[in-house]
């Protein structure tokens, strides 16, 4: 299997899940195979277990990707990272695919020299954010992360501890108010694909916002964004 190749012009691509269209999404499996190829970014999302400690994952349960169910959130780490998750064909076997924490995630982005792209999942107190920019400081990583959220408040908490620190809103569609919205907040975008337009690209870009879209798997699509100067396109396996 081999990652699906298009021409990104000067758009930045980022592996969507690590690159989940090759290997299981949210593992270390995942963004090593992304680390070892030319992408700018690898995203993944963050949860918290039950015991404060955060973890690679994007359901608030494990089912999808792991057959037996459990709540994230209401499960300690141990017991989580016991847990085998299925390869790509549904069928549990490899050993190395286990959820990962945040640290592990960050590590590889740091040793691949990769941004990461960090989505917060849900609501998070403040206080957990602080927590999770900590983790990330301890391995000097922090100017190299964009955080990500459809939790608009999120955003808000992380810029109130971190002023400068890179952020995209994410959304699924879009509206004549985003503008004004990111602008006032000094916030980027990330919205679903197909809700963009070349002229709604131009009008962020004149507002100052820089523009990232999920999740791209088309290659036509892609180089269409790409020609119409998108700054970021997120992919399970466009490269």
């Amino acid at each position: 299997m081999n990652t699906v190749k298009f021409d990104s012009k000067n758009t930045k691509v980022v592996a969507h899940r690590g690159l989940s269209g090759i290997e299981k999404e949210n593992t270390n499996a995942a963004f090593i195979a992304a680390g070892n190829r030319s992408y700018f970014g690898i995203e993944t999302d963050v949860h918290k277990t039950l015991d404060g400690k955060f973890v690679c994952f994007h359901d608030d349960t494990t089912g999808r990707v792991a057959i037996d169910n459990m709540v994230i959130e209401e499960t300690t780490f141990d017991t989580l990272r016991k847990l085998l998750l299925t390869d790509r064909d549904g069928v549990k076997g490899r050993e190395d695919l286990k959820i990962p924490t945040l640290k592990e995630y960050i590590a590889t982005c740091k040793r691949y020299e990769k941004v990461a792209v960090l989505e917060l999942k849900n609501e998070f107190e403040k206080d957990d954010i602080a927590k999770i920019c900590d983790e990330i400081n301890e391995l000097n990583y922090l100017e190299n992360v964009i955080f990500i959220s459809f939790a608009f408040n999120n955003l808000v908490k992380l810029r109130e501890i971190y002023p400068s620190q890179k952020v995209q809103y994410l959304v699924d569609d879009y509206s004549d108010e985003l503008p004004s919205l990111l602008k006032e907040h000094k916030f980027d975008l990330d919205i679903q694909y197909k809700a963009l337009t070349e002229e709604k690209i131009a009008l962020l870009h004149a507002n100052g916002i820089e523009v990232n879209c999920w999740t791209c798997d088309d290659k036509d699509a892609g180089e269409n964004l790409s020609t119409w100067g998108i700054d970021y396109i997120t992919s399970n396996i466009l490269e």
